[in-house]
């Protein structure tokens, strides 16, 4: 039998990137299943003391991690929507979301990713959350599929000046793991806010965990997507549409076509709202 070429160096760093590992934790690589090269000399014992009992015994604190200190769900969910009811503006909102500890994604995201693009748009895109380099440069789809999701834009006569583009999720999820059903429940009033500020024509969702968070759909993006509805902001209906995700696309490019249609759709939505 012929053995398998050794991956070259490019296949690992992929390898790496896929599994979550983006980053260093020394300079030099350790060899953990390295045999020590002595074994040390096992300590004496130290001798028992009596307990005092007139001292009580201390109380061993555990270690929390930061990313654990959070409130509980109920209440984290119950201060987000009071907070994003507050925000008058979306400056306010930003700031508000930037002082928000109720979310763990928050302590272990490098930065808050709140939008990009004109915040009085007529069409407003909302993806699920968050990549590596939406992290490192806090703005929403700047890596490969947002350089697709600008090309799809653009293919309709629109570029990041005449369109706004966010994420339920504002932090992003360590490794690029699926937000958790709580995280996207705390996160949810501060989307839903943020589409009530910009106030679009026509609203955009990109995959199936926006467009089943948004648009209250149990239906996967197969059969979702193209389909127009109704989003109510509370003082106005938005008309809605969901299409494939551009990270989707860069995976399944045969879907490129359906996607060319829904975005058809958009453009004509928007010639036909005055």
């Amino acid at each position: 039998m012929m053995s398998e070429p050794a991956p070259t160096l490019q296949q690992l760093l992929a390898f790496y990137l896929e599994a979550g590992v983006d980053c260093a934790l020394g300079d030099e690589p350790i060899n953990r299943l390295e045999e020590p090269d002595a074994v040390a000399a096992p300590l004496a014992p130290r001798p028992v003391l009596a307990p005092n009992p007139l001292r009580p015994p201390p109380v061993v604190m555990p270690a929390v991690p930061r990313s654990e200190i959070t409130v509980a769900p109920e209440a984290a969910i119950a201060s987000a929507r009071e907070a994003a009811r507050t925000a008058p503006t979306l400056e306010a909102l930003r700031a508000l979301m930037e002082s928000f500890d109720g979310c763990a994604l928050k302590h272990t995201a490098t930065r808050l990713v709140f939008a990009d693009g004109n915040p009085h748009a007529r069409v407003m895109f909302v993806g699920e959350a968050p990549g590596r380099d939406e992290d490192i440069e806090g703005l929403p789809f700047v890596g490969r599929s947002g350089k697709l999701l600008d090309r799809m834009i653009a293919a309709i006569g629109l570029d990041r000046s005449n369109a706004y583009i966010a994420n339920v999720i504002p932090w992003r999820p360590p490794g690029n793991r699926t937000p958790t059903p709580q995280e996207t429940q705390i996160c949810l009033p501060f989307i839903q806010r943020q589409i009530e500020l910009v106030n679009p024509d026509v609203l955009v969702t990109l995959g199936n965990p926006s467009t089943q968070t948004l648009l209250s759909t149990r239906e996967g993006i197969m059969r979702s997507r193209g389909k127009w509805s109704d989003y109510d902001t509370g003082t106005r209906s938005i008309r809605a549409i969901a299409t494939f995700h551009p990270a989707y696309l860069l995976r399944s490019p045969s879907y490129k076509k359906m996607t060319w249609l829904d975005l058809r759709a958009v453009a004509k939505a928007l010639e036909q709202v005055t």
